[in-house]
């Protein structure tokens, strides 16, 4: 049989099959491309896989090739990756101003990521109610400059509170399978119960203490949307650690570098300090976000002391 995994729990996968939902097991171990991963198999992945003898139960044999993927960095073991799905047309990346606060450089490793992959990108601003401070306003109009420029739509919402919010999202989940990612606290699993009602999603309050959230989705899991299409709910990331690239290709990932990609005195150009840098040029002029630029250099940076 072939089918679509739905749900990992880490041990056991849910399968979509034409023959209906197959709870799945790996059998051994699987060899990932030289990539070394935490989760051999992820939430959008196509697989083949064969009925036990006897059981309600399959085995899986085997991950079909990917169209895509979103990875980072594994927080528990070192040199080690977790994919939070694959084979997704569209990312939408829940953040909020305070409560807790989503930090550029969070956003833009987020971006590095997708644009690896082409993978069109929406920065949804949650929590819109709770915005009445003026440095909160400071904030949220600088995301809207920086990104709205480079192709990222950026929505304000209040999951809480917008009674219309599945008309806002219907045309644009349509047909599309969607990776819904962000902090723990950003109200991913409040926008998916409006966008999904039957996916239940658990819900918690933000820690007044910490101004933390806490994890309520514990395993990724893939929801049917109404008009047709796959909304992928994924647990809350802490931080956001991007695979090792090498440095010239970095700039690759940052879109308003790209298009000066070429124009530098050398080939292997990081953008740096060289002479005729093209890049850093333009920057001089206005035409890169100093905030961009910046992440880009500590992103840099830390892919260099992680080697």
């Amino acid at each position: 049989m072939k089918g679509r995994v739905i749900k990992s729990t880490g041990s056991w996968y849910l399968v979509n099959t034409d023959e209906g939902q197959v709870n799945s097991r790996l059998r051994g171990k699987f060899k990932q491309d030289d990539l070394k991963l935490t989760n051999p198999i992820a939430v959008g992945d196509f697989v083949t896989l064969s009925k036990e003898e006897n059981q309600d139960t399959a085995i899986i044999s085997s991950i079909l090739p990917r169209e895509n993927y979103i990875i980072r960095k594994s927080t528990r073991k070192s040199h080690f990756s977790h994919i939070l799905a694959s084979n997704i047309d569209q990312a939408f990346l829940v953040i909020t101003l305070k409560q807790p606060r989503t930090s550029l450089g969070f956003i833009d490793r987020f971006i590095v990521s997708t644009e690896s992959f082409r993978i069109p990108t929406t920065l949804v601003v949650n929590k819109i109610d709770v915005i009445k401070k003026e440095k909160d306003q400071e904030f949220l109009q600088d995301i809207r400059e920086i990104y709205e420029p480079l192709g990222y739509p950026v929505l304000e919402i209040s999951a809480l509170h917008d009674a219309d919010l599945k008309s806002q999202f219907s045309e644009k989940l349509k047909g599309k399978t969607t990776l819904l990612s962000g902090h723990s606290g950003v109200g991913k699993s409040t926008l998916l119960n409006k966008l999904v009602p039957d996916a239940g999603q658990s819900t918690k309050e933000v820690s007044s203490f910490t101004s933390k959230g806490v994890h309520t989705t514990t395993f990724a899991e893939m929801f049917p949307v109404e008009d047709g299409g796959y909304l992928i709910d994924t647990p809350g990331i802490k931080e956001f650690g991007i695979l090792d690239i090498e440095d010239e290709e970095l700039s690759h990932y940052f879109v308003e570098m790209r298009k000066y990609l070429g124009q530098c005195k050398y080939n292997n150009c990081k953008h740096l300090n060289e002479p005729g840098c093209k890049v850093l040029e333009v920057l001089e002029e206005g035409y890169i976000h100093p905030y961009r630029y910046d992440s880009y250099v500590k992103i840099l940076h830390e892919e260099d002391s992680f080697r």
